[in-house]
């Protein structure tokens, strides 16, 4: 009956097939299910400060594990993404495909700031109940101006090494103006029955500024530095094969590193969750706040690949887009389980070519760039949970610190790697370079193992869209190219044929 050769029967061997895939996601359901479970034991018994303080050290350290990855994670995914667009060979068709991913990316953190602003799902006093420290944050307001300005300051740092630890930020001399009113008491008609009482007012006024570094990554210098490389190595393929190779291989030690550490990850969160639960005195709340965060986010992600994306496919191809999102749903589905846009690639591969029948030329060029490049669900993210945080603290964020936010969680997406929560690793980035507090990203834990899922299937439905779209209008272009071709073939056949002929 329990002999060696017994066969496990087919039901059985599939869900222990779907349960080895999909390992890390189980874990992490079962961290957060384990963590629900002890927290709201644990606090029952009123653990003191010092105890939850304990407790979260193990979410700490997963927070210093990702902050530790942000500078190797950025340079080497974003400049090994680039060097692989070769504008000699594929200049047109990667033209195409960098313009709507840009334009993507940007209309998602759009769509996703206008949400976040109407909706306005957090409120500071979560953050007071929730028991997340404080951060020295100067409060100073900056006007707009020079927030844009340090923004192209930062942009360009004068010290590459500084700006790994560095930004740039303009701070403001003060005076006092002294203002001394006499206030008299009585009738108030200044006659000598009246008292005269000296009252001094001070303000302070701003009248100089002045530009000043403050610890933090000049995460937006760092991605700039990394594109002007990238390009450059791009066009300098021959010449630097091995540099090229470098990056790549570094790219793919850093993922490897970053996998590891999301296998440490449901340990991170199941203490993060505890710790915050038992530092949170008012559940109903949270609960309350981070419900509207998660239904901000959904309706971004919701209006940006249910409406935005058919409808940029339906105006540039004049096809019916659901049609096309069929002929994807299996990708959909693997990306929605996996997390992970490099996991999916194969099937997208496979549903691009078989089903909605893509240039292989087309998907081979534009869907492994995608995967790095195009980051639609991960920037909306990026940008809803970043205003989501500056709610929390208070603040109200001037233009060019949204403008700030936008700028940085696009390029920032760009350097995102196509793997589970890489997402978590770039949201500090956009906190760090927008001045909020990274420790605040805690809190969102609790739920960022579904919302992964759902802007990670974003992603790939805006890579199977854009190489649906860089196609139709590439088609002339593969045409002519396929003629040319087809001439040098029958050529070479010609002049083989001659060369045979045996002389007379």
């Amino acid at each position: 009956m329990f002999g060696k050769n017994r066969k496990i029967p087919p039901g059985a061997q599939s869900c222990l097939n779907w349960s080895k895939k999909n390992l890390l996601l189980l874990m992490t359901i079962a961290a957060v299910a384990l963590a629900l479970l002890l927290g709201f034991t644990i606090r029952l018994v009123e653990p003191s400060a010092k105890a939850v303080k304990l407790i979260k050290f193990p979410g700490d350290l997963l927070i210093r594990a990702l902050k530790m990855l942000i500078i190797p994670l950025v340079v080497s995914s974003l400049i090994s993404g680039i060097a692989k667009l070769n504008p000699r060979s594929c200049g047109k068709m990667g033209g195409k495909a960098l313009l709507y991913y840009f334009s993507t990316t940007l209309i998602a953190i759009v769509i996703g700031i206008v949400l976040v602003v109407a909706i306005h799902p957090g409120k500071p006093s979560l953050k007071e109940l929730s028991g997340i420290p404080e951060e020295d944050v100067d409060k100073g307001r900056i006007n707009t101006l020079d927030a844009f300005l340090d923004l192209i300051r930062n942009l360009f740092p004068d010290n590459l090494v500084a700006a790994c630890f560095r930004q740039t930020k303009t701070k403001y001399k003060y005076r006092i103006i002294e203002e001394v009113v006499e206030v008299y008491n009585g009738t108030g008609n200044n006659t000598q029955n009246d008292s005269a009482v000296i009252v001094t007012t001070e303000t302070k006024e701003p009248y100089d500024s002045y530009q000043t570094n403050i610890e933090g990554i000049n995460v937006l210098g760092l991605i700039c530095f990394c594109i002007g490389f990238g390009i450059v190595l791009s066009r300098l393929n021959e010449k630097a094969p091995l540099l090229i190779q470098f990056f790549g291989e570094l790219s793919e030690i850093v993922m490897a590193l970053v996998n590891l550490i999301m296998w440490y990850s449901p340990v991170g969160i199941l203490f993060l969750i505890m710790g915050n639960i038992l530092a949170i005195p008012d559940l109903a709340k949270v609960a309350q706040t981070l419900g509207m965060y998660m239904l901000t986010v959904c309706a971004g992600l919701i209006l940006h690949g249910g409406i935005v994306l058919p409808l940029i496919y339906f105006i540039a191809t004049r096809k019916n887009p659901f049609l096309f999102m069929k002929g994807v749903l299996q990708a959909w589905l693997t990306a929605l389980g996996t997390a992970s846009s490099s996991a999916t690639l194969p099937v997208t591969f496979r549903c691009l070519e078989e089903n909605n029948h893509i240039d292989k030329r087309v998907t081979r060029f534009v869907l492994p760039v995608g995967a790095t490049v195009n980051m639609d669900g991960t920037a909306l993210y990026e940008a809803v949970g970043a205003i989501f945080i500056a709610q929390l603290n208070g603040r109200d964020l001037a233009f060019g610190e949204i403008l700030t936010i936008s700028l940085t969680a696009t390029l920032a997406s760009v350097g995102a790697a196509s793997i589970p929560s890489a997402g978590l690793v770039t949201m500090v980035m956009v906190l760090i370079a927008a001045n909020l507090p990274p420790e605040d990203i805690g809190i969102l834990f609790t739920v960022d193992w579904l919302l992964d899922r759902f802007r990670t299937s974003i992603n790939v439905l805006g890579d199977a869209f854009g190489a649906g779209i860089v196609y139709h209008l590439s088609r002339e272009d593969l045409a002519r190219e396929d003629e040319e071709i087809a001439k040098e073939q029958l050529y070479e056949v010609a002049v083989h044929d001659d060369s045979e002929v045996p002389k007379s």
